[in-house]
């Protein structure tokens, strides 16, 4: 039996190998250097992209305006647009982390338009629908 110290993630760990009947000597197997983080070039390329990102979000949402409070799959949509709303009146269903969330109006209002779809997937902070 041969004894080896392994390091994996970071943690430590002693294991114990058997060897069996070969005459192959074992050299030791010198450190591998860590690998280089990413290529400048690419990391110089992000701003960019992420800015081209940024200019097709859509408008802040208004005051009255439902948003996604947190990243989910939209289930089911109870309004449509020109539909009069009320305070606590459920206008989305989204399902995140396999429970469903009913998001309600903010206030009293007329809907101005829903920007989801059913099935569609949204982040926290997307616009969900328009209340005027």
């Amino acid at each position: 039996m041969r004894k080896f110290i392994v390091t994996v993630n970071g943690n430590s760990y002693e294991v114990e190998v058997e060897e069996v009947g070969t005459s192959v000597p074992v050299a030791p197997v010198a450190p591998v250097a860590p690998v280089a983080p990413a290529a400048p070039q690419a990391a110089a390329q992000a701003p960019k992209a992420e800015a081209a990102v940024q200019s097709a979000k859509p408008a802040k949402a208004g005051e009255k305006d439902a948003t996604a409070p947190m990243p989910g799959t939209i289930v089911d949509i109870k309004v449509s647009a020109g539909q009069s709303v009320k305070k606590g009146d459920v206008l989305v269903i989204l399902e995140a982390m396999k429970m469903e969330n009913e998001i309600v109006a903010k206030a009293d209002g007329t809907v101005k338009g829903v920007h989801v779809s059913k099935g569609a997937t949204v982040n926290s902070g997307d616009l969900l629908v328009s209340i005027s």
